[in-house]
């Protein structure tokens, strides 16, 4: 009985670590997105900024050919 106890309790010390290492590699990818999404969303807005502006821009100048 004794060892049989202490085959279990091996397996989960095993198991438990493994479930550690996975944890922190998960956690490490969702830092990584987290920044990569940072990185995405400032670009859409830079972008969205730039295409306002151009339509502005385009907006100027038919009205000017307009007039």
């Amino acid at each position: 009985m004794k060892q049989q106890l202490e085959q279990r309790l091996k397996e989960l010390r095993a198991e438990y670590l493994a479930g550690q290492k996975v944890l922190g590699e998960l956690e490490n990818k969702q830092a990584a997105l987290r920044k990569t999404l940072l990185r995405i969303n400032s670009t859409i807005q830079v972008l969205e900024e730039e295409l306002s502006k151009e339509t502005i821009i385009e907006e100027n100048r038919i009205k000017k050919t307009v007039n």
